[in-house]
This record gives C-alpha cells, structure tokens and sequence, in this order.
C-alpha cells in the first residue's frame, strides 16, 4: 500500500529520493552522453551523421519497447533491485562504447544503455509513490522529472570538457565507473518502502500476466498513456533532434540563438513542471483540464508558426519555445493517472504502460519529420527550406488527434464510474467561481 493520503512524509522519505533522483540524473547522463560527443563519435567510427543517428533511434526504440516489461519486472522485484540492474546494465554499455572501435559495437553499446536506462525512471516513480503521501506525489514526481534533467546538463559541460581534455576511452570507462557507484549507493541506501507498507509481490507468471491484464483494462491507465502520448512528444522532438536545424535551417536564427531557445525550452519546464504538481495534487479530479489547455496551446502556437508566412519573428518564436516547455512536465500527469487509478501491487507495470505513449510517439514523429524533409529536400541534410519543415511538422497534427480522441474516450469511463459512486463534477467554469468564491466543495 501507499502512503496515507493526508500523512506527512518522513525525512527518510527525502533521503530515500534523493538517492532515487540522483540514479535517474545519472540514467540521463547516460542518455544525454553520446549525444553531445557526435562529432567525435564521427570520427572515431568513421561514420556519417546518419549513422550517429541511428545510434539515437534505437535507444529510443529499446528504451520504449522496453517500459512494460521493465514495469512488470518493478512489481514482482521491487525498485531497488532494478535500478541497480539498470545502473550496472548502463555501466556495462559505457564500458563497451569506451572500447568500440566500430558502428555495430558502438550500436550494441547503446542499446545497453536504452535498456539499463528503460528500469529506471519508472523504478524511482514507484519508490516515490510508496514513500510519500498521495497529496505529495504530484509535486514529488514532477520534481523527479525536473532535477534529474541535470544528468543532461553533467553530460553537455564536464564530460564534454573531460572528453576534449582527455580521451574517449577515459571519458567513457569514467562514465562507466560512476554507474557502478551510483549501484553501489542504491543497494546500501534505498529501499522499496517504508517498513509495513512494501505490497506483496507478484508470485507467479499467471499472476503477472492477470495483473497486466488488469493493468490494462483500467481505463485510469489508459488515459496516462494518452496523456502522456499527447503532451510529451512535441516538445521531446523539437528538443532532441529537429528542433535546432528548425531554427537554424528553416527560421534563419543563429547556432547561438537556437541553442538559447533551446535552452529557454529547458527552463520553463523546470518553471511550470512544480506549479502543475501542485493543481494535480489539489485538484486531482480535474487532470484532464490541464491536459487539454497544454494541448490546445501547443496545437494553436504551432498553427500559427507553420501558416505565418515566411520566417516567423523572434518573438512568435519564443512563444513557440515557451509553450513547448509544458510539455514534459505535463506528460508527467500521466503517471499520476496510473498511480491513483491502480493498487500498489500494479504501480510499475501501469507505469510502464504510460511511458510507452509519449516515446513511441516520439520516436515516430522523428522518423516521420526525417522522411518528408529528405522526400521535399532529396540529396542534402543542410538545404533544409522552411516550406520542407513546415510539411514535416505538420505530422504531429496526426499524433495530437490520436491522443486527444483517447483522453476524451477515457475521461467519459472515469467520469462514468464517479457518477456511479455519487461523484458528479459541475462544469469547470462553475467550480471555478466557487472556489474564487472560497466554496470548499466546488470540484
């Protein structure tokens, strides 16, 4: 069982996360780490930037493929366990990138770390969900998500100046080794939840196929995924990989002004993503609302980018940039769909479920944007037009419908079964002015 909703968390209950975050933070450094050693990674390999690429995409893929079974895996052995095996699986693929000398093994390289990283995250969202009390979790979780993007930041200035100060194969058996440390710290320091409160775990293969099955049945679960599916993957693509030449390329800014909005991008995530864990936590009915606004806005911001004609101003732009950076935190309410809507018992598998939605998105809007841009702009990655862009972004029109049809879908299941037990929400304009009004049972 989780922590009583009305409790207030132990101070072991910091500690406990802080040691989760820091594994997650490293889990992102690891992400993050290839990716800002592209160059070298070229010339190492004496491979193209199609085949550095390819190294991204299959760590996406691995990484994607691999959240529900991982989420099973959380339920029948527990949190701390994983993340070990996800610490040590990520150090063992920098150990092999540290001594790849070709694309194959290089590619082998990350898909360890795909799937090392894949047992993390949702291991430390189930840690959080038994060691804090409900009302927390929202804030907690979004605070999990904010603080370990600073593995990104470790990976984009020390190891890029150890890298460039040392060598590959010492940058990389370095990354190696703080996996093992960070494994090291989680078997002495964490554990799964507070004494009395850890669920039984899953005994056998029939009872984990019926708890995902059941996992999947709940419509709670099935909004996470569509929610998580609709909010996150706008702005992970424009963030990981077409947002720069986006700007560059296709709007005319400058290398240094892209990487300034990206980095905007950035920090208003870690602006808004405290401020919605706070309305989830305090408004947990209301989920959905907040779903849709972030969708609406996003939706509409990029409308009017893609149909300005010719290069949008700087200041549409930084609208464009900060819109985008609700996107991830918003994601995150997803997994507060799963956490409230399913027991314990079936915290990680639903988890898992969720996470799937926002990287297969992704992942498929990537390919997807690549493909209309070389079919528009054939034979060249650096003559990119504006018009080629706005075709290729355009595809995200099809992912924004997907998940806006499965929220509603889902929202009108949950909605049911609260009528069903006396719950009936009065229309959000309604609650609203009563709660301006001070009525504490406006919902």
């Amino acid at each position: 069982m989780a922590a009583p909703t009305g409790a207030r968390p132990m101070g072991r209950a910091y500690v406990v996360w802080l040691v989760g975050l820091l594994a997650y933070a490293v889990a992102v450094f690891h992400r993050a780490s290839l990716g800002v050693a592209g160059v070298d990674a070229q010339e190492r390999f004496s491979a193209g930037a199609s085949a550095v690429s390819l190294f991204l995409v299959l760590q996406l893929a691995v990484y994607a493929g691999l959240q529900v079974p991982v989420g099973v895996a959380v339920d029948r052995f527990g949190s701390r366990r994983m993340i070990i095996a996800g610490a040590l699986t990520m150090a063992a693929g920098q150990l092999v990138l540290a001594l790849a000398t070709d694309v194959p093994t290089a590619i082998a390289a990350r898909v360890l770390v795909g799937a090392g990283d894949a047992m993390t995250f949702i291991s430390v969202l189930r840690v959080v969900g038994l060691w804090f009390p409900g009302s927390t979790v929202p804030l907690m979780t979004q605070l999990t998500g904010i603080l370990g993007q600073a593995g990104s930041i470790v990976a984009a200035y020390p190891l890029v100046a150890v890298l460039h100060g040392t060598s590959w194969q010492t940058t990389f058996l370095g990354a190696a080794a703080t996996g093992v440390v960070v494994a090291i710290l989680v078997a002495v320091a964490l554990r799964d939840a507070p004494i009395g409160t850890e669920p039984a775990p899953v005994a056998g293969l029939r009872e984990l196929r019926g708890n995902l099955m059941a996992t999947w049945r709940e419509p709670g679960t099935r909004i996470g995924l569509y929610t998580h599916l609709v909010t996150q993957f706008s702005g992970t693509v424009f963030a990981l990989l077409w947002g720069y030449p986006f700007l560059v390329l296709g709007q005319g800014l400058s290398p240094a002004g892209a990487a300034a909005l990206l980095t905007l991008l950035v920090l208003v995530g870690m602006g808004v993503g405290p401020l919605f864990g706070r309305l989830c936590g305090r408004w947990p009915l209301r989920r959905s609302d907040l779903v849709f606004g972030i969708l609406a806005l996003t939706a509409a911001t990029w409308t009017v980018v893609l149909l300005w004609p010719g290069q949008a101003p700087l200041p549409l732009l930084v609208v464009l940039v900060v819109v985008l950076g609700t996107n991830g935190p918003g994601s995150m309410i997803g997994f507060d769909y799963a956490r409230t809507e399913n027991p314990a018992e079936r915290m990680g598998s639903a988890s898992g479920v969720v996470n799937v939605g926002g990287f297969v998105a992704s992942l498929l809007t990537v390919l997807a944007v690549g493909v209309v841009l070389d079919l528009l702009t054939p034979g060249s990655s650096t003559a990119y037009e504006l018009d080629a862009f706005r075709a290729a972004f355009a595809v995200q029109y099809v992912f924004w419908a997907v998940g806006l049809v499965g929220v509603v879908r889902h929202r009108r299941v949950l909605r049911a079964r609260l009528a069903r037990d006396g719950v009936v929400l009065a229309p959000l304009r309604v609650a609203a002015r009563a709660r301006l009004r001070g009525a504490p049972t406006a919902r």
